[in-house]
């Protein structure tokens, strides 16, 4: 409840609002409404099928964008609890923080930013705000999900100047150089502590990276060390989830720690002290460093491992030739999409294909550019 929380933390009864004013919820805060109609969303849904790492079709265990988003959001608030921030408006944010995410992960999101150039490009996160912002289609009075300004904040985690300068309130921090909510902040490092282990959990079931490579990786090998001096025979599964829960415990404590001694050094009083301040959620620069090479470790022998790279031009494909195919004649575009092209066709071809899972895409693709059998 508000009583427990730090005067710096984001007071959902001091929001700075909706775009669309609303009468105040019943039996929950803003904040909460937040969390609920994002869950309920469609494009909330959608991340059960979207890529984290591995495509869905690749197998039932690996995480997707869904599984991976609750995970975010459970460390998330409990690094808020400790830092007595509000857990909800947390949540709220890493729930949606990738609802923009295009089918088949950065590989997607990075060909469709090419297919983009010329048209404004393509940002996930800019993606994620018009999906809460304009392309749901759920409520009477309004479009999108009408989040208060502390959600749609959060979500936006990175913006381009040019971008900013169009988003009226909710961009001026990239222009002003101020910072987020510190709730806004944590979920953005508990993105970071769940991507990373996670796909570290991921790559060694899929045997696309090994115990001996990560071995080498003084995160994981100081944790390794551990799990076999307390379990001596304990068998591959178990021995690695008890690795990357002790890691992750061991971040997400590090990050309630020096968190705590920035915010105790630069002594906020308010959310706007906040948003004056440096970044002051952030790891202790040995845990930084560890982090660092856990993730130049990821990029060189899991994200750029031939069997990825595959299936990332597969996707690139995909994306390439569907966008091109609709650029050349709307027409192929399903009705409601037709109408938004007549205002802007590539934004209504980017917001259309962001909008796909993985599987939809490929059922597309081979709707328009293969010739099956009856």
């Amino acid at each position: 409840m508000s009583e427990n929380l730090a005067p710096y933390a984001a007071l959902s009864a001091a929001s700075r609002g909706r775009r669309f004013p609303e009468p105040i919820p019943g039996g929950r805060s803003e904040f909460q409404r937040d969390r609920d109609r994002i869950i309920h969303s469609t494009a909330f849904r959608r991340l059960e099928y979207k890529t984290q790492v591995f495509v869905n079709h690749e197998g039932d265990l690996f995480r997707t964008r869904l599984t991976h988003s609750l995970e975010v959001a459970q460390i998330g608030r409990t690094i808020a609890r400790n830092l007595r921030l509000d857990e909800d408006l947390v949540e709220a944010i890493a729930l949606a923080h990738d609802l923009g995410h295009t089918p088949f992960g950065h590989a997607g999101q990075d060909e469709l930013n090419g297919c983009m150039k010329d048209y404004g490009g393509f940002e996930h996160n800019l993606q994620s705000l018009r999906v809460v912002d304009m392309l749901e289609e759920r409520y009477a009075e309004f479009d999108g999900l009408n989040l208060t300004f502390e959600t749609r904040e959060g979500i936006l985690k990175h913006c381009s100047p040019q971008n900013a300068a169009t988003l009226s309130e909710v961009g001026e921090r990239f222009l002003h150089g101020k910072r987020p909510s510190l709730e806004a902040q944590v979920a953005n490092l508990a993105d970071e502590i769940a991507y990373n282990n996670h796909d570290v959990d991921d790559g060694l079931r899929s045997g696309l990276i090994t115990l001996e490579q990560l071995a080498e990786v003084s995160l994981f090998a100081r944790h390794l060390k551990i799990v076999r001096d307390l379990y001596p025979d304990l068998a591959d599964r178990r021995l690695i989830h008890e690795t990357v829960r002790r890691m992750i415990n061991t971040l997400a404590l590090d990050l309630i720690m020096q968190s705590t001694e920035n915010i105790t050094a630069a002594a906020p009083r308010s959310i706007d002290d906040v948003r004056e301040a440096p970044p002051l959620i952030a790891f202790s620069p040995a845990i930084r460093e560890e982090q660092q090479e856990l993730k130049r470790f990821l990029r060189t022998q899991l994200y750029r491992h031939y069997r990825v790279m595959r299936m990332s031009s597969k996707a690139r494909r995909i994306i390439r030739e569907l966008f091109q195919a609709f650029l050349d004649d709307a027409r192929l575009l399903p009705p409601q999409y037709q109408e938004k092209a007549q205002q802007d066709k590539p934004r209504a071809i980017a917001d259309y294909i962001a909008g796909m899972t993985d599987r939809y895409a490929i059922r597309e693709y081979r709707r328009l550019f293969t010739i099956e059998e009856t």
